[in-house]
């Protein structure tokens, strides 16, 4: 017998420029670590490229669970600030796009993760804000450094991996007032907030650092259980 494996969707890059064989061209693209991730979860992937932001419904009700990717950074406007001088240059179609599938997300009751960029997006798309610019998370630029993160016990995460725990990491911002409903779930050593998670019947967590590029599945896991389960 056939195991149905949970449709999991995964917003994408949209990159102006990208190299393969004798191919330069605009690509639709993403580290190959999250359809990876995915599988390993018992997930199949899905790649949710830049739409119309009024197809993330529709789009939505055809998954079992959705992942928003990490990437660059989350335009200010966007939760009603000036942009920073070492804030990223925008990527207002993944901006657009992605907002509108959280919140098709958190209107179906879709299991949802966002991963770094995720997970600041998950907060702002909740009304919460950022800080635009934290140093010591990312030290050499493309390299991904690890921390340790503390997590909230009685939380999802922390239901998830109850121990301190070391993650692969790569960012300069961060979650600084958090979202309607959303509460911290993890901490790093600075105090900073490393997960957040939406109490309630569905499930919902983001996470700062990049499961995708280490050998813990935990988080992914649980997100595809949902899915299987919802």
């Amino acid at each position: 017998m056939t195991t149905v494996r949970p449709l999991i969707g995964v917003s994408t890059y949209l990159e102006a420029r990208a190299r393969w064989g004798l191919w330069e061209l605009e690509a639709a693209l993403l580290p190959a670590g999250y359809p990876r991730l995915v599988q390993r979860a018992g997930g199949l992937a899905a790649m949710l490229p830049p739409d119309a932001p009024e197809h993330a419904a529709a789009t939505v009700a055809r998954l079992d669970g959705l992942v928003i990717a990490g990437g660059p950074d989350v335009e200010p406007v966007h939760y009603g600030a000036a942009p920073d001088p070492r804030t990223g240059p925008p990527a207002r179609a993944r901006d657009t796009w992605e907002l509108a599938l959280i919140r098709a997300a958190l209107a179906s009751g879709t299991p949802l993760l966002g991963i770094c960029r995720g997970m600041q997006l998950l907060n702002v798309a909740l009304g919460g804000t950022l800080i635009q610019h934290i140093d010591g998370h990312a030290v050499t630029p493309g390299v991904f450094g690890r921390h340790a993160v503390k997590p909230v016990p009685g939380t999802l995460y922390g239901d998830l991996a109850p121990e301190e725990t070391s993650v692969p990491t790569y960012h300069h911002q961060a979650v600084d007032r958090l979202g309607q409903g959303l509460l911290p779930s993890a901490h790093a050593a600075d105090g900073m907030v490393e997960a957040v998670e939406l109490p309630g019947p569905h499930w919902v967590l983001g996470v700062q650092w990049h499961p995708e590029m280490g050998e813990d599945v935990r988080v992914m896991r649980g997100l595809v259980t949902a899915a299987a389960c919802a």
